[in-house]
């Protein structure tokens, strides 16, 4: 399932958290090791830059963070970085330099890369989003099938069976979400796609794509 490896997606010098995807293929296999990596990486941050605010919460000196926004560990805010009014992260996150985690957006076990926008109420849990990718307004991921079975993501014939009962979506680099659109569980979606407002979407999205609904994915022109 070529769509949906780690090395079509994302551009890993764009983020905090390359080792963590070291020797990996898919990126959702990432998502079990989020809470350990932080641990890990956040005593190594260099005390000049970063400041610990509490326990395995590691902030840039840099990084902009709203008084009434929640941070909850394990969690890295890198450099410039923007946190906006009542902004809820629950833990297990990264979230990348220049990126900016908006007014009331909810954060759960996610690596957001570099210059990723999540600014208006947007709840991504369980998910990779990449370098320059950007999720409109209200636009969600769904983290858990409605049948609280297990995900498998399907790419037209291929299937993989990923044994994970929460699992949001993999966005790749500079991806657009049109607002107000649900990310199903399960959902892959390649670089350099946009997907339109009002959608719903689930299954691997091709990069360079324009994904109108379910039955009308385009190539760009």
């Amino acid at each position: 399932m070529e769509n949906a490896k780690i090395s079509n997606l994302y551009d890993l010098d764009q983020t905090i958290a390359k080792e963590l995807f070291e020797g990996l293929t898919y990126p959702w296999e990432a998502l079990a090791k989020i809470s350990d990596f932080i641990k890990k990486l956040g005593p190594t941050l260099d005390a000049e830059r970063y400041e610990q605010r509490g326990e395995n919460i590691w902030v840039a000196k840099s990084a902009s963070v709203a008084p009434t926004a929640f941070l909850n560990g394990p969690l890295i805010i890198d450099e410039e970085a923007e946190i906006r009014h009542c902004a809820f992260i629950r833990g297990s996150a990264i979230v990348g330099k220049g990126s900016v985690v908006g007014n009331s957006t909810e954060l759960k076990n996610v690596v957001i890369f570099n210059s990723v926008q999540v600014p208006h109420y947007n709840y991504v849990g369980d998910s990779i989003l990449g370098y320059k990718s950007h999720m409109g307004a209200g636009s969600i991921t769904s983290n858990v099938k409605s049948d609280k079975t297990l995900v498998v993501v399907k790419d037209k014939e291929e299937k993989i069976e990923t044994g994970l009962k929460k699992f949001g979506a993999m966005l790749g680099d500079y991806v657009e979400v049109g607002c107000n659109s649900v990310l199903n569980p399960g959902t892959v979606i390649g670089s350099h796609t946009n997907v339109y407002p009002l959608s719903s979407v689930r299954g691997v999205v091709p990069a360079n794509s324009i994904y109108k609904n379910r039955n009308e994915v385009v190539e760009k022109a």
